[in-house]
């Protein structure tokens, strides 16, 4: 089934690619902070974060594709979040010749307090619409996340 569109003025255009400009700017900026927090680069920040959403562990190379990082680059990521206790570096049970990069146990927990600023201005920011307002909200965070995963997801394979 399609979903029903609507026609989008410039001026509307405009005003939302302006608020997506500015929420991107200060969440990078906001995970830069915490990052720095957690004694890690953004990109090392980031990727860790990648790990820890994923179903399982990740080899390696799925994390350049899903990261966009050469090879080479994740393998200084991967040794510098082990040095920091973060991930570890363990062998795949089906192909004993497989590595695979799990997070260690515990890992996300150490640094939660890190992301209540974060958590508190969202619930701060949430009362302030309806509950029908916010599966509107929720709907177009979900279109948007989705067009950026496949955008990212495409742009990172290798050709």
């Amino acid at each position: 089934m399609t979903e029903k569109t609507y026609p989008v003025t410039d001026e509307e255009l405009f005003r939302f690619a302006e608020l997506g400009r500015h929420s991107s700017t200060f969440t990078v900026l906001r995970h830069v902070r915490i990052a720095e927090q957690m004694g890690l680069s953004g990109t090392d920040h980031k990727t860790f974060d990648l790990v820890g959403q994923s179903d399982g562990p990740l080899t390696a190379g799925r994390i350049a594709e899903l990261t966009g990082l050469s090879t080479g680059a994740v393998t200084g990521v991967i040794d510098r979040l082990e040095r920091v206790g973060l991930v570890r570096r363990v062998r795949d049970l089906e192909d004993r010749r497989k590595v695979l990069v799990e997070v260690v146990p515990g890992a996300e927990e150490r640094f939660a307090p890190l992301f209540q600023p974060a958590f508190d201005a969202l619930r701060e920011t949430l009362v302030q619409f309806s509950p029908a307002e916010r599966k509107v909200i929720e709907r177009y965070q979900n279109v948007i996340l989705e067009q950026l995963r496949a955008e990212v997801m495409d742009n990172s394979r290798p050709a």
